[in-house]
């Protein structure tokens, strides 16, 4: 996210669960010592945890639950303590060791990933095979979290209509004075630990977790935000690093100002291969061209933006939320018929299906937020990306924006967030190496629009051992999606240690 431009991405959420087979009782929960090797002392009070696991309130058979300590600031472990929770679910079998996961975001809970989509997550072979452990990182859910404003507060920010004119400096002032009540709050209700909200410390969150489940080694599957997370993990425990898969990759040396316009063109791409199998389908409620309809679309979000439609619940539907309703079913062409529902009742003045999508992203349910996801992507972004002054170069990018995603484009730029913050980032933007890690396996899908291809292709050159594997279609993310040739190349590599090769292409 950046000053001129902010960047669209979501945590993955799904829908499955694992089935346990009626009449299996799960094994008894198992504990082993943990891997305190090599600890500096003034952490093996960190790394010398038993977690004490228990049966998870909302999970089924084969979850358990625990919550650790872990260091507020891992530079001053005396300066405090923030609480982790973590799920696991139990191999089948004889566990090959855990697997940790992480769902994407920043902010996505990776706890309720597992307790919710096992099998989504990671797939039945490697739930037979090993200990699937989700987590919430610091500042997310049930973990210390980031804590913002409530519902009704929270509900004005992500969805009121701003009074003033789109684009007028009114217009941006009105949006600047909600970003700075918005990052007093997050200052004011978090007691303390927004410095401290960064991917460098949730990598080292990280370590502490595979050490307390006693394992030497880190083995690892993460999503979009979750390849930044773990190639970040590579890069300062190279010698603690197992097997990782890093699929729909951020590229760690990128810009916020590249992310956001490299995203825009993602998903104005995207929207145009929806278009055309909505066209194709017979039932869409657009015709023509593929541009012919493209355009027609950009003229519903203006007429949109001009005429806000007034949801049952009160709410008013304006492009904003309409562009984040889009936005949201493009992760996967499976959502593809419910973006045809949302837009159809839109042009018949009706914002349910609209509203119900932006509401998915936004994590709110029935007029509650289940989750603080939108409060925790803000705060690692603001902590991770160092903020940019170049009104040239932001000049530039939503040029290339409005020519080569002009649907997108009018509502893809506004005040960020992050130029308010109640603190200076730390993070910095540089190519990660992880030199000494070994093979780390990079998955990229050619038409991912929240993570783009090229992304991936960087990151696995950037690493010293690499491996890009290529899924060739459309959505976010590539492992589990019915490409065998990409779930094999994983499931090998977990299971039997089987590198795959170098470029492979899975069509």
């Amino acid at each position: 996210m950046t000053a001129g431009l902010v960047a669209a991405s979501v945590a993955l959420s799904g829908c499955l669960y694992a089935v346990i087979p009626e009449g299996v009782a799960p094994r008894p929960s198992q504990t082993k010592s943990p891997d305190t090797a090599g600890v500096a002392a003034e952490l093996l009070p960190f790394y010398e945890q038993e977690p004490q696991w228990e049966p998870c309130d909302d999970g089924g058979p084969g979850f358990d639950c625990t919550v650790i300590d872990a260091p507020l600031d891992w530079e001053n472990p005396d300066a405090g303590e923030i609480e982790l929770s973590i799920v696991r679910h139990q191999a089948v079998n004889s566990p090959m060791g855990s697997l940790l996961t992480n769902p994407g975001g920043p902010g996505g809970s990776g706890r309720s990933f597992i307790l919710n989509s096992l099998d989504y997550a990671v797939g039945s072979e490697l739930i037979e095979n090993y200990d699937v452990i989700g987590f919430d990182p610091r500042g997310v859910g049930e973990s210390t979290a980031v804590t913002c404003f409530d519902a009704a507060a929270m509900d004005a920010y992500l969805y009121d209509i701003p009074e003033a004119d789109r684009g007028s400096d009114e217009w941006e002032a009105e949006l600047t004075e909600r970003d700075k009540e918005f990052a007093a709050a997050c200052e004011a209700n978090s007691d303390g630990i927004l410095p401290f909200i960064t991917t460098i410390n949730s990598a080292r969150d990280m370590d502490l977790i595979r050490a307390v489940l006693g394992d030497e080694q880190l083995n690892y599957i993460g999503f979009s935000y979750g390849t930044f997370l773990g190639a970040t993990y590579a890069n300062l425990y190279p010698d603690k690093a197992g097997r990782l898969v890093l699929d729909g990759a951020v590229d760690p040396s990128v810009s916020g100002l590249e992310v956001g316009t490299t995203q825009a063109l993602g998903f104005e791409s995207a929207l145009r291969a929806y278009m055309q199998d909505c066209l194709d389908s017979g039932s869409c409620p657009f015709n023509g061209t593929v541009d012919e309809a493209m355009d027609d679309l950009g003229a519903l979000l203006a007429s949109v933006d001009r005429r806000p439609l007034r949801n049952g619940d009160g709410r008013m539907l304006g492009a904003d939320s309409l562009m984040t309703a889009i936005i949201v079913t493009l992760y996967s062409e499976e959502n593809w018929v419910v973006l045809t529902q949302a837009l159809d009742g839109v042009l018949q003045g009706d914002a349910y299906v609209a509203f119900y999508l932006a509401d998915q992203y936004n994590g709110r349910q029935d007029g509650v937020y289940i989750d603080n996801s939108s409060e925790a992507f803000i705060a690692y972004n603001c902590m991770d990306y160092p903020l940019e002054d170049d009104q040239a170069a932001e000049d530039a990018a939503m040029k290339k924006i409005e020519a080569q995603a002009p649907t997108v484009a009018p509502y893809w730029s506004g005040p960020d967030t992050c130029a308010v913050w109640p603190h200076d980032p730390t993070g910095t933007r540089n190519e990660i190496h992880a030199a000494g890690a070994g093979p780390i396996v990079v998955i990229g899908t050619t038409n991912d629009p929240a993570t783009p291809y090229e992304w991936s292709v960087s990151l696995a050159d950037q690493l010293e051992e690499g491996v890009l594997v290529t899924r060739v279609g459309e959505g976010h993310t590539g492992y589990n999606k019915g490409n065998i040739c990409v779930d094999q190349a994983v499931v090998g590599f977990f299971l039997d240690d089987v590198v795959p090769e170098d470029g492979l292409e899975c069509d």
